[in-house]
């Protein structure tokens, strides 16, 4: 798939993200519109699945470790034909199977139920040894975010992965530098990311996680890297897409009124419209 068509679809996700948002009057939009490329990336190129037989057993496996960030991962899953599209209006409503963090026994494509901080990790590499134990051919991503790497569960993981030499594991941190409490330096700061992967004996590349040829170019030399797993540290822009939720930590985890909905909406129809321009 050509640059521009992610491009225009990662819009119309971040349409469904603000729309879903505002419908539950509740939620995270702010890490769900920072990792809308590699959300996008992941279930339109990288990943070998089928949104007809979401349990296929050959199928490769994705765990949103920040589960928070569920309406970024129900936004794709519904543009990549999971579910209706229809159906993200309910997030969140009671009676919704669209929870407020993912639920793999209740929505099509979800592998993991996640949300607890820290814990996604470990399930990704044990179905990173799950794989490799069985001679599967499958391979394992699982999405971070930087302020989730404070939890020491995250290194515990890191360690086992390197450990086993998992090369069919790719670990993305989705560095937009901020948390709910405020900038991530200043709360905790994980800093230096990539170091500290290395150190843990990953393959780590870094890139900016808004722009499609660096992304393509990280998954393919992910693909490339033997006996050691890979730490993709992804430098992104928290809120992208809507002008007043860039890089502002107070939109982590609250939803658009209806005066901000429209403005959000404007800004990304005025940008989808720029995109058919190209």
């Amino acid at each position: 798939m050509d640059k521009l068509k992610l491009m225009k679809i990662t819009n119309e996700v971040r349409k469904d993200i603000v729309t879903a948002v505002h419908s539950a009057k509740a939620g995270h939009p702010g890490g769900s519109l920072s990792a809308a490329e590699i959300l996008t990336y992941l279930y339109f190129e990288e990943m070998d699945i089928d949104p007809k037989n979401p349990g296929k057993d050959d199928r490769d496996r994705f765990v949103l470790s920040k589960g928070h960030i569920a309406p970024g991962l129900y936004s794709v899953l519904a543009e990549r034909g999971y579910f209706p599209k229809e159906d993200l209006v309910t997030l969140r409503h009671t009676g919704s199977y669209l929870q407020g963090h993912p639920d793999m026994k209740q929505i099509p494509g979800v592998d993991m139920s996640s949300g607890s901080l820290g814990q996604g990790i470990s399930a990704a590499v044990g179905m990173a040894i799950a794989a490799k134990l069985s001679g599967a051919s499958y391979r394992v991503y699982t999405m971070l975010g930087d302020g989730e790497i404070q939890e020491g569960q995250v290194w515990e993981a890191s360690m086992l992965a390197a450990h086993r030499r998992l090369d069919n594991l790719t670990v993305i941190v989705d560095n937009n530098n901020l948390q709910i409490d405020g900038e991530v330096d200043k709360v905790n700061s994980p800093y230096p990311i990539d170091k500290k992967f290395e150190a843990f004996n990953f393959h780590v590349i870094n890139i900016d996680g808004n722009d499609f040829d660096q992304i393509e170019s990280a998954f393919k030399e992910a693909r490339t890297v033997k006996g050691q797993p890979t730490a993709i540290i992804a430098k992104t822009l928290k809120g992208k897409g809507v002008s007043f939720m860039e890089n502002a930590a107070s939109w982590h985890g609250k939803a658009p009124n209806d005066e901000e909905y429209k403005i959000a909406m404007a800004d990304l129809e005025k940008a989808g419209e720029a995109l058919c321009q190209m």
